[in-house]
């Protein structure tokens, strides 16, 4: 069971979101949250305080009568309750309520302790409200989504539970859950922050750590079905050049490598004052996709790091306006609902993992191509050359699915659209962004699984499964259980979308 009093490590957010762990509120953060509703009840008296007894947004300049208080705050979830589109994925929902209880448990969002126990009954059952995924801007964060969350815990709208989509009040019944009563600015503080797009974030983050070792090892065993020179990797190079990802990807491959007999060593044929070739046999220097894959894979290990940090800290922070503060005895109005961390983030994971993605298609390449390679049949064809096809139509779907991810790297944290009156003038698309680099990490899981069907044919077709690394064989037999070598022309759609299965869950 995770304590949200001992704050939220990456880890700690994994373990709640891939794996369904249990979380509990904890002293600490009941305490907090107890002292900061305290102290806002008593402060906010006579006084005028945006969200509580005004208007939101652009409606700020107008006050809100004491008899109509309770209702703002339910008005704020109902109105905002607008967005389109499909339905956020389950696990994306379980990460923002996840996000935001974090929030809440720092203690500066003044919100009653009957709110973030009800967010720990909607996690530990399993109830994930409907959440639609088009509506949010990023600035005064995800309202519109994190309003829908606020509608089923006020028992109206939709949720997910047990595979069916019921009316939230049937959920919470069945569960012994009570509907949230809703006190002084909890509807604002329901709505407001980033906790979609940081729950988003972190799933994305999740999977692309995955599409990272994936990469890592198919390059590992492109060199090896290459037989390449093993010291493109030598730590003298890597440390030569001294970004913490290169270095990092370049250990990890020679770590592989250590097991496996299928690289050369320079220096045995090269470098030993007895070779007379005029043309030589073997390529002196790889192509680049085999042959740089510390230099292509190392940004994206670095990118993949700092947006970790990033979210992470994202999580454990107060995105909420205004920031209830009992420590220093007032009220604090700003911005920290703006998204632009977690969007600008999103954007550069995009990118990392899309050239991760082009890495792999010209991988792919390299193996269907039998004048580059020198040692396969086209396509991996391991059937009758122009009675059979092989992997051939394969790369039809492998280019398509690399072209749309390029096409999507369009930065969305650039792409502001003034709206709200103009009062959100510059905002985040956090959101946005978070989705989109979603869209992106799916296909690279589809283009690596194509990748892996052809190293798996090339593995037989050279017949080296005993000389590849331990690893690379222990991959190599798990992936001959989902894809049996093939001969004879069959549909691979299926086989795709089994080893993606596969490539995402492992």
């Amino acid at each position: 069971m995770i304590n949200i009093s001992e704050g939220l490590t990456f880890e700690k957010i994994a373990r709640v979101v891939e794996e369904n762990e249990l979380v509990e509120l904890g002293v600490e953060a009941s305490e907090r949250i107890l002292r900061s509703f305290n102290f806002l009840g008593s402060f906010a008296e006579k006084k005028v305080i945006y969200g509580i007894n005004t208007g939101f947004g652009p409606m700020a300049q107008y006050r809100v009568d004491d008899n109509h208080l309770r209702e703002l705050q339910f008005n704020i979830i109902r109105s905002h309750s607008c967005g389109a589109g499909r339905p956020l994925d389950n696990k994306f929902v379980r990460a923002a309520m996840l996000a935001r209880l974090a929030n809440f448990s720092e203690g500066k969002s003044g919100i009653t302790i009957q709110l973030a126990e009800l967010l720990v009954d909607f996690l530990n059952n399993e109830i994930y409200p409907v959440v639609p995924e088009h509506g949010g801007v990023g600035a005064s964060g995800d309202l519109v989504q994190m309003a829908h969350i606020g509608l089923a815990l006020i028992g109206e709208g939709n949720v997910s539970y047990k595979g069916f989509v019921v009316p939230a009040s049937k959920a919470m019944e069945d569960c012994g859950l009570k509907p949230l009563e809703i006190k002084i600015r909890e509807g604002l503080a329901i709505a407001n922050g980033t906790s979609v797009m940081s729950g988003i974030a972190s799933v994305n983050l999740f999977m692309a750590e995955k599409l990272f070792r994936w990469s890592l090892l198919a390059s590992v065993i492109m060199n090896e079905i290459a037989e390449s020179y093993d010291d493109f990797v030598s730590e003298p190079l890597a440390e030569s050049r001294p970004h913490p990802g290169q270095v990092y990807v370049a250990s990890l491959m020679r770590d592989h490598f250590a097991t496996s007999s299928r690289l050369r060593k320079r220096e045995h044929s090269l470098y030993n004052g007895k070779n007379d070739e005029r043309i030589f046999e073997h390529k002196v220097q790889g192509y680049y996709s085999l042959r740089c894959v510390p230099q292509v894979l190392g940004p994206v290990y670095d990118t993949l790091q700092y947006a970790i940090s990033t979210v992470e800290r994202e999580f454990n922070s107060v995105c909420d306006n205004p920031v209830v503060d009992p420590d220093t005895g007032s009220i604090y109005h700003g911005g920290n609902f703006h998204g632009d961390y977690v969007s600008l983030e999103m954007d550069k994971v995009k990118i990392a993992v899309t050239k991760l993605t082009m890495l792999a298609e010209r991988q792919l390449n390299y193996l269907f191509h039998d004048r580059i390679n020198g040692i396969l049949p086209p396509f991996v064809n391991l059937g009758t050359l122009g009675l059979n096809y092989g992997l051939q139509a394969a790369q039809f779907t492998a280019t398509s699915t690399t072209a749309e991810s390029q096409s999507l790297c369009m930065p969305v944290y650039i792409h502001s659209i003034p709206n709200n009156n103009d009062n959100q003038d510059i905002v985040s698309m956090g959101t946005n962004a978070a989705l989109m680099t979603a869209r992106v990490i799916e296909n690279a899981f589809q283009v690596m699984s194509i990748q892996y069907m052809a190293l798996l044919q090339a593995i037989d077709y050279l017949e080296i499964k005993d000389k590849i690394s331990v690893e690379s064989k222990k991959v190599y037999s798990e992936l001959r259980e989902i894809f049996p070598l093939f001969v004879d022309d069959s549909p691979l759609c299926g086989d795709i979308e089994r080893i993606t299965d596969y490539l995402k869950n492992n």
